[in-house]
């Protein structure tokens, strides 16, 4: 699956599967096969940040 390129897109999408198929960020890189920096860049640049014990972004 490609992620989208809008930033808000990503937000939502990254965060709907954070929240309803996987338990981590890693684990959700390792399976759709995605450059964990690079999101995690792309979304910070967007004003967002991964909250580990809340497992998504904000």
């Amino acid at each position: 699956m490609e992620l989208p390129d809008d930033p808000m897109m990503l937000f939502s999408m990254v965060n709907m599967k954070l929240r309803d198929c996987y338990p981590s960020l890693d684990e959700l890189c390792d399976d759709m096969n995605v450059d964990k920096e690079l999101l995690v860049k792309k979304l910070k640049a967007a004003g967002f940040e991964y909250s580990k014990e809340n497992n998504k972004f904000w």
